[in-house]
């Protein structure tokens, strides 16, 4: 090979290695290939894989009902609990779920594809428009809904079911949070998530506003005083800054909003990548970023992790795919500053750790690394305001078990919350969670008073 070329630009590909690069990671399961998986499933009583997921959806009994060429009853069943489900089942780290807690892996290593196996019923169904609900009878009850990620659209339908009027506002041009913008190409093929987004609104009952900021176009207060409930699903808006020298030059960018912009890219190759890319972190944020670098024709990708391996978010599974597409991860190496020539990126100066004292320490030895593009994946924050005086706890929005927050008739849920995930089938579980509660306040303030003799 000869001498790597310095920069950063777009259509380093041809049109067939963009489509082939960029092709379904895990295309469906034919009939067949759902039959023969369904039939390693030994469909245990309690089984370990449905305490598992986050949404407990009855795993045994929707891969029974595959396995009985049911696919639409399958779709059900994963409906009831997870209306996002067809996503889930191509973003939810299944091998540290469900399939972690397979009773296969005891004997065989090898678990049920369980998260296939709910791709091909979902799909199913929503290919076939199948709607397996239909809304109640008019509460003459309004719920706001601000943002319309995993945990809005799941509150938003299981209140919708209920009779409820919901309203969701969302800052975005589309709706669907991070399953829209921040998901790797690669796992959401062919606009799957505005047609996921599109069957949940289905049931009516559902308006979507867009271009609607919390703190910018309405406040908390404003909510409150207008609907009868309001749930928060607002994410992470906010990027940790990385404060070293050179963060603001050319070159050096956020790996979200990266992936965002490769996301609403009507052409892959208008996106511009550089020849040599580093990516720091160790979370799904970071692979994702470094695996589309790769598939956008970068011949030398790194991530650098401050940690060692068994430290990083990103599941094995995760970390193997971005070895098998030639990414180089490198672990125990912490950024010192990005080098700089002729104002643009030229590489960047890491330090060796290690843990010493049980903390994270810099040893001395430092070396660099060339790069023409950095992508920062060292987390996300919680950023908004028009909250009022909301309980906070650690940059985040503190709530009961039912997703009550400190507000009067005010739920949130997702990754805005102290202890989210981060996981969108777990905003999907506190969403749908959060919405059972809210039914149940709106109903109990319609019941008639009973006269006390």
């Amino acid at each position: 090979m000869g001498r790597l070329e310095t920069g950063i630009q777009a259509g380093r590909l041809s049109p067939a290695e963009y489509d082939k690069n960029f092709s379904d990671l895990h295309p469906r399961l034919d009939d067949h290939e759902a039959l023969v998986a369904s039939d390693r499933c030994y469909f245990c009583y309690d089984a370990p894989c449905m305490t598992a997921c986050p949404t407990s959806i009855d795993i045994p009994l929707f891969i029974r009902q595959i396995s009985t060429s049911n696919p639409l009853g399958a779709a059900h069943t994963i409906f009831d609990q997870n209306i996002l489900g067809g996503m889930c089942a191509r973003v939810c780290p299944t091998e540290t779920l469900c399939e972690q807690a397979c009773v296969r892996n005891t004997a065989e290593h090898r678990p049920v594809e369980i998260g296939r196996l709910q791709r091909y019923a979902t799909d199913i169904a929503m290919e076939e428009d199948k709607q397996f609900y239909q809304r109640a009878a008019s509460t003459g009850k309004t719920v706001a809904i601000v943002g319309a990620g995993p945990a809005g659209l799941a509150a938003a339908h299981r209140l919708a079911v209920k009779g409820h009027s919901v309203v969701i506002l969302d800052a975005r041009e589309k709706a669907g949070g991070l399953n829209e913008y921040g998901i790797a190409t690669y796992k959401s093929v062919d606009n799957f998530a505005q047609r996921e987004v599109d069957y949940v609104l289905s049931i009516g009952g559902i308006e979507v506003r867009h271009d609607q900021k919390l703190g910018r176009d309405f406040s908390l207060g404003d909510l409150a005083a207008r609907y009868d409930a309001v749930f928060l699903g607002i994410g992470l808006a906010g990027v940790n800054a990385l404060r070293t020298e050179g963060e603001t030059l050319d070159g050096v960018g956020d790996a979200v909003d990266f992936i965002a912009g490769l996301r609403q890219a009507k052409d892959k190759s208008d996106i511009a990548i550089g020849r040599r890319v580093v990516v720091l972190g160790g979370g799904m944020t970071a692979i994702d970023a470094a695996v589309q670098a790769k598939l956008l024709g970068a011949e030398e990708v790194t991530i650098c992790y401050r940690r060692g391996k068994e430290h990083m978010n990103a599941s094995e599974f995760e970390q193997d795919l971005a070895s098998s597409k030639g990414v180089i991860i490198r672990h125990w190496l912490a950024p010192k500053k990005i080098i700089a020539k002729d104002g643009r990126v030229a590489g960047i100066e890491v330090e060796y750790t290690e843990i010493a004292d049980g903390k994270l320490a810099g040893t001395g030895e430092t070396g660099v690394i060339a790069a023409d593009q950095i992508l920062k994946a060292i987390g996300q924050t919680f950023e908004a305001s028009g909250l009022g005086a909301l309980a906070m706890e650690n940059g985040r929005i503190v709530i009961d078990a039912e997703g009550r927050t400190s507000a009067h008739n005010v739920w949130a849920g997702g990754d805005c919350v102290l202890g989210g995930e981060d996981l969108t089938v777990s905003a999907v579980a506190q969403g749908r969670d959060a919405a059972e509660s809210i039914h149940r306040l709106l109903a109990a303030a319609a019941q008639p008073a009973v006269a006390v003799a």
